[in-house]
């Protein structure tokens, strides 16, 4: 089995320097963060950033499956990773398969303790029936690092500005509403021409 080693570079938190005197410099001190890479077979890819200023890692399909629309299916990409200690891979969309094909992947979480095929959930909302071709770059997987936290039962919890106010609290409504009376403002200049 070929094993492959993808690094990428996180920064550490910032260490406060003395220099000379009472002057204080900060500096950001980087290391090396590797994604251990296990192939399940000699052609599948291995996850890689296509430019060096990307993100996320983009995943490529190791099998060809026909999607119905509203179909939902795992794609196999042929390999088993290990995610770094204190990281997590989280799944996203790419740009270019969203928009060309209407397809989306569901959520998917990667632990540092997962040894599985990593396999991307994909939903065609199209209303066509949609290819997925091997090698076709499907996903893409970011590595972030995670703070693991203890879990405290209170019996109340600070008030804040945004309190208990849930989705479209941020201006969505204020938004929505400018919107209706633009489309009503339109339609009554429509409807005077």
């Amino acid at each position: 089995m070929v094993w492959a080693l993808l690094g990428y570079y996180s920064m550490a938190k910032a260490k406060k320097l003395k220099t000379t005197g009472t002057k204080k410099k900060e500096a950001m001190k980087t290391h090396e963060v590797f994604l251990e890479v296990k192939k399940l077979s000699d052609d599948a890819s291995v996850p890689e950033y296509m430019l060096n200023t990307d993100l996320g890692l983009d995943l490529k399909a190791n099998e060809s499956l026909s999607f119905l629309p509203m179909e939902q299916k795992a794609v196999k990409t042929g390999v088993v990773v290990k995610i770094p200690e204190e990281h997590v891979g989280l799944i996203r969309d790419r740009a270019g398969i969203v928009s060309g094909m209407n397809i989306h992947t569901v959520a998917g979480t990667f632990d540092p303790a997962y040894r599985g095929e990593v396999s991307v959930v994909l939903v065609n909302f199209s209303d066509d029936e949609v290819e997925i071709e091997k090698g076709m770059r499907i996903a893409q997987m970011i590595i972030l690092p995670v703070t693991k936290v203890k879990v405290k039962i209170v019996d109340s919890l600070s008030d804040t500005e945004r309190g208990s106010r849930g989705f479209g609290s941020t201006g969505m409504k204020e938004k929505l509403d400018n919107f209706k009376k633009l489309d009503k403002d339109l339609n009554k200049f429509k409807r005077s021409h």
